[in-house]
C-alpha cells in the first residue's frame, strides 16, 4: 500500500545557527524521506524554528533588537544550510506564526473544556532589577548541602545534589547580580498525572514499533514513577515579562510555555504547507485538517535522546485530549561527539557545518560517513577526522566511483558509448539476485539501519572491483579479437554502478543525478535498476564525479594554527583614532567579568599561560599570551576582563574560547585588565 507520511524533525531554538548536531538529525530524516519517495510513498518533511521563550527575549535583548526581528534574523539564515547539504524540507516555518498561535490556543481551550487545566498559586524567586521572574538557569548560589559557590539553581556541580533554587544560600540572578525575592504568581497546569492521562499514555507507549525498546522503557521508568524522574502535572504557563503565545480568555496577562506551544509547531508548519498552496503544487488535494485526519496518514518524529520526555509523555497526551493525532512513531537518535569529546554548541567543540561548506567540502562526503555511522539505536556517533578522510576516500572514491571511472573509458573510446547486452554470468554469481539485494537494502533503510545499508552496498561494490581486476580488461584492450569480453566486463561493471547509484541514491542524491547523465537513465524509484539496460544503450562521457578529502580541507576545518596569543591586539593612539565606530559597533562586543579559577603553564608553550575562567554562567577555557608577566598561582582567585562572544579558536594546545584584555605600550609589560571590587562574574561590561 501507498504510505502517506507526515516526518518532521526536532525544532532548532531560534537563539543561533544550526550546529552539526542539528544537520546530523536533518541528514537521517532527509534520508528516511528519500527512500520513502522511492518506494511510491507518499512523504512530507516538515520543519520550523522553535521562536519563543525567555532565552529568545533575553538574548533579542543582549543584541539589541524586537524578538521578532532576531528570530526572523535567524531565520533567514537557515537556507543556506539545508540547501548546502542537500536536505529537502518540504516546509519552513516557525512558531512565532498565526499558524502556531490559533493552533496552541485551540489546544490550551481543549484540554481546559476535558478538565485536565487547572490553576495553583507558586511562590518563585523574582529578580527586582530586571523585573522577571527567573528560570533555574538564571539563579546561583551556595549548594545547601556542600557549600559550593556559584552553583545553578536545580542542581550542583560539585556534590551532586539536587534541590529547588529556593534551598540555595546567598543566591543571585545571574542576569543583574541583584538577591532574588520571593514572590508568588499563579500558574496554570496541565494535570498530566489524570488516571485518563496514564492509562491513554500506557497504552500508547506499549504499542509495538512506535517507539524503540530502550526509548519505550524510559518512558515507563517515568510514567510509573521510578527512576530519575516521575511523571507530575506540568506548569503550562510563564508570567511576563515573556516572549511567547497568551494563554486565551483569561483577563491577567499570561504566556503558554515555549514547551507546549514548540511541538505544536510540527502542526503549524504543516498547515502552513496546505493554507499556503506548497501542498497542492505538489499534488496534495486535501486539506491540513482533511490530511491529518484521514485514515493512514503517518505522524512520524525524530529527535534527540534529550527530549524524549517531552515526546514521549507531554505531547501524545495533548494531542489525545485536544482531539488531534497522535504520533504513530517517534524516533531517537543519540547525540554526535568529535574526537570523542561531546559537541558543545557553546563552547565551540564541534564541526562548524557552515565552515564546512564555505571550505569547498563536499557536502555528500558528511551524508556519506554519517549515513554510515547510523544505526536504530539510541547510541552517540562520533566524527573523527581520520576516520572520515579514510572511509570517504577508500569507500566513495576507492570503490564506488572506481567503478564508473575505469569502465566508461573502455567503453566510450572502444565502443562509441553504447554497452553490450548485459548477462547474467558467473563472475558475481555469489551475489543474491537483484531484486533480493534491493529488499534487504531497502529493509535497513526502512529501519534506520543505514549503517547496515552502507555497508552491504559496499560489500557489492568490493565484488564488483575484484572481478574487473581479476579480468584484467587493459590486457584484454591490448588485442581487438578481445573486444567482445571486454565489451561485457566495462558493461557489466556499469550496470553494477547503475545498481549502486540506486542502493546510494537516498543518500548521495546530488551525485547520483550527475550518474544518470552520464548513465542516461534515470534511477527515480527503488527499483529503477532491477532489470539491466538493454543492448546498445548510450551513455555519455564519464567526467569525474566525486574528489576526494584532503588532510588540508580538515585542518582549515578545525582550524589547526600554530600558537598565537589570544590576547587583544595593541593598537597606537593613531591607528585607534582612524577607524572611528559607532555605539552599534560597540555594543556587538560582549564584554563580561570573570573570574580566573584556574590558571596553568601549557606545554610546550612559549607565551601561552591556559585560564579556566568562571563566566557566571559556566566555565570556559582561554589561552592567553600573558606568561612573561603573571605567575599562575597568583592569578586564580582574581577578577579579569574578557570577551564572551569571540568565536572559539582551535588551536594546537586545545581550544580558546574567548578573550581576557590585557594592556601594553612601547615599553615592556603585559597588564591584565581588572574590576573594582564588587563585580561579580557574568556582570556586563558596558
Amino acid at each position: 500500500m501507498r504510505r502517506r507520511l507526515f516526518v518532521t524533525t526536532a525544532l532548532p531554538y531560534a537563539n543561533g545557527p544550526f550546529h552539526i548536531g542539528h544537520i546530523m538529525e536533518y541528514i537521517q530524516a532527509d534520508i528516511w524521506v528519500r527512500f520513502q519517495r522511492m518506494q511510491g510513498h507518499e512523504a512530507h518533511l516538515i520543519g520550523a524554528d522553535d521562536a519563543h521563550g525567555a532565552p529568545i527575549m533575553l538574548a533579542a535583548e543582549k543584541a539589541g533588537k524586537p524578538p521578532e526581528q532576531f528570530v526572523a534574523e535567524i531565520a533567514r539564515g537557515r537556507k543556506q544550510y539545508l540547501d548546502g547539504f542537500h536536505i529537502e524540507f518540504d516546509n519552513w516555518h516557525s512558531t512565532h506564526s498565526k499558524e502556531n498561535t490559533e493552533l496552541s490556543q485551540d489546544i490550551y481551550r481543549k484540554l481546559v473544556n476535558a478538565g485536565l487545566v487547572y490553576k495553583e498559586p507558586i511562590a518563585q524567586f523574582f529578580d527586582p532589577v530586571k523585573g522577571m521572574f527567573l528560570a533555574d538557569r538564571y539563579i546561583k548560589g551556595e549548594c545547601p548541602n556542600c557549600g559550593a559557590k556559584d552553583q545553578y539553581g536545580d542542581a550542583c556541580e560539585n556534590c551532586g545534589t539536587v534541590y529547588s533554587p529556593t534551598k540555595l544560600k546567598n543566591p543571585y540572578s545571574t542576569l543583574s547580580g541583584a538577591k532574588p525575592v520571593l514572590k508568588s504568581s499563579e500558574h496554570h497546569f496541565f494535570r498530566l498525572s489524570d488516571p485518563k492521562c496514564k492509562e491513554f499514555l500506557r497504552e500508547w507507549i506499549n504499542k509495538p514499533g512506535r517507539l524503540q525498546p530502550q526509548v519505550a522503557n524510559k518512558a515507563k521508568e517515568w510514567l510509573e514513577g521510578k527512576g530519575d524522574k516521575t511523571l507530575a502535572d506540568w506548569d503550562i504557563s510563564r508570567d511576563p515579562p515573556y516572549f511567547g503565545i497568551r494563554i486565551p480568555d483569561i483577563k491577567e496577562e499570561k504566556y503558554l510555555y515555549v514547551w507546549l506551544d514548540a511541538p505544536i509547531g510540527y502542526l503549524a508548519s504543516l498547515k502552513n504547507y496546505f493554507d499556503s498552496g506548497k501542498a497542492r503544487a505538489k499534488g496534495e488535494t486535501r486539506s491540513f485538517a482533511e490530511f491529518l485526519a484521514a485514515d493512514g496518514t503517518e505522524m512520524i518524529h525524530f529527535i534527540g535522546k534529550d527530549i524524549i520526555y517531552f515526546h514521549t509523555l507531554f505531547w501524545p497526551a495533548m494531542l489525545q485530549y485536544s482531539g488531534y493525532k497522535t504520533p504513530d512513531h517517534v524516533y531517537v537518535h543519540g547525540f554526535i561527539t568529535v574526537s570523542g569529546d561531546k559537541m558543545s554548541k557553546s563552547r565551540g567543540t564541534g564541526v562548524d557545518p557552515l565552515r564546512y561548506l564555505e571550505l569547498g567540502m563536499n557536502p555528500e562526503w558528511l551524508r556519506y560517513y554519517i549515513a554510515a555511522k547510523l544505526n536504530a539505536n539510541v547510541e552517540d556517533i562520533d566524527f573523527d577526522p581520520d576516520d572520515f578522510k579514510a572511509r570517504v576516500n577508500s569507500d566513495l572514491i576507492g570503490k564506488f566511483v572506481n567503478i564508473a571511472a575505469r569502465s566508461s573509458k573502455f567503453i566510450s573510446d572502444r565502443f562509441d558509448s553504447r554497452l553490450a547486452e548485459i548477462k547474467r554470468t558467473q563472475w558475481l554469481g555469489d551475489l543474491p539476485l537483484r531484486e533480493d539485494i534491493l529488499r534487504s537494502i531497502g529493509a535497513h533503510y526502512e529501519n534506520r539501519e543505514f549503517g547496515k545499508a552502507v555497508r552491504d552496498t559496499m560489500m557489492i561494490a568490493d565484488k564488483v572491483n575484484r572481478y574487473f581486476d581479476s579480468a584484467q580488461p587493459w590486457e584484454l584492450a591490448k588485442s581487438q579479437k578481445n573486444d567482445t569480453r571486454l565489451h561485457e566486463i566495462c558493461s557489466e561493471s556499469l550496470d553494477y554502478f547503475r545498481l549502486l547509484c540506486s542502493l546510494l541514491r537516498p543518500i548521495l542524491p546530488h551525485l547520483v543525478k550527475q550518474a544518470e547523465r552520464f548513465l542516461n537513465c534515470e534511477l527515480q524509484r527503488w527499483d529503477s535498476a532491477t532489470t539491466p539496460l538493454p543492448a546498445g544503450h548510450k551513455i555519455n562521457r564519464y567526467e569525474h564525479l566525486m574528489t576526494r578529502v584532503e588532510e588540508k580541507q580538515l585542518d582549515a576545518l578545525f582550524d589547526l594554527s600554530k600558537e598565537t596569543a589570544m590576547t587583544a591586539p595593541q593598537l597606537s593612539p593613531a591607528a585607534a583614532g582612524d577607524g572611528v565606530i559607532s555605539i552599534d559597533d560597540f555594543n556587538k562586543i560582549d564584554l563580561r567579568i570573570a573570574k580566573i579559577v584556574k590558571a596553568e603553564h601549557v606545554d610546550g608553550a612559549d607565551k601561552l599561560l591556559k585560564l579556566t575562567l568562571d563566566t557566571g554562567n559556566g566555565t570556559r577555557t582561554v589561552f592567553a599570551g600573558i606568561k612573561s608577566a603573571y605567575d599562575p598561582a597568583k592569578l586564580e582567585g582574581r577578577l579579569t576582563v574578557m570577551v564572551a562572544n569571540l568565536a572559539p579558536r582551535k588551536m594546537k594546545f586545545g581550544v580558546s574560547e574567548g578573550m581576557v584584555l590585557a594592556a601594553s605600550g612601547d615599553g615592556p609589560g603585559v597588564f591584565l585588565l581588572s574590576p573594582d571590587s564588587g563585580a561579580q562574574p557574568g556582570m556586563r561590561v558596558k
